[in-house]
This record gives C-alpha cells, sequence and structure tokens, in this order.
C-alpha cells in the first residue's frame, strides 16, 4: 500500500506516522469481503529512491505480507522527498 506522508492542505497524510511503528505493533486492513486480515510490524528500512530495492519490496514471500510505503527524507532546499521508507508486515489473523 502507498500513501502520503503529508496531506495536500499541509497537514499530515494518512502515512505520517509510519516511523513511529515498533516491533509488534498491529494493523488491520479490511478486505472487500468484508474480513479483517491483521499484520504485525516486522522492520521499517529507509532507501534513497535512486536504489529503492524493487524485488524486496514488491517480490514473492512465503507468506502474506504487507507493505506500507510512503516518501522520506524531506529535502528543504528543493522541496522534494529523496527516500522512501518501507514498513514490513507479516500475517497474524
Amino acid at each position: 500500500m502507498l500513501g502520503h506522508v503529508n496531506a495536500t492542505d499541509g497537514g499530515k497524510g494518512v502515512f505520517a506516522d509510519l516511523r513511529s511503528l515498533s516491533s509488534g505493533d498491529r494493523m488491520s486492513v479490511v478486505r472487500e469481503d468484508g474480513t479483517t486480515a491483521v499484520f504485525e510490524f516486522q522492520r521499517g528500512e529507509a532507501y534513497q529512491k535512486d536504489e529503492f530495492p524493487t524485488l524486496t519490496v514488491y517480490g514473492n514471500t512465503p507468506g502474506s505480507e504487507l507493505r506500507l510505503i510512503t516518501c522520506d527524507g524531506y529535502n528543504p532546499e528543493t522541496g522534494a522527498f529523496d527516500d522512501n521508507y518501507v514498513v514490513y508486515a507479516t500475517l497474524v489473523v
């Protein structure tokens, strides 16, 4: 899932607090059929956009996993985000 750290009105985006997640934190995703999948935070990693590990983030996994991806590394000189932050989580329920 992709989301912004900031909103168009200058406020916080949906993924503004990803860096505050820690080991054991859980997140829920409501599926199309109305059931809820629960994932547990494993780790978060920052990557430079020009060195983004596409296969690691989007590749196949042995089980059900979730990736939350947002921009990171705000550069005030350019007004751009130079990096991405990725949360890795595994299905628990």
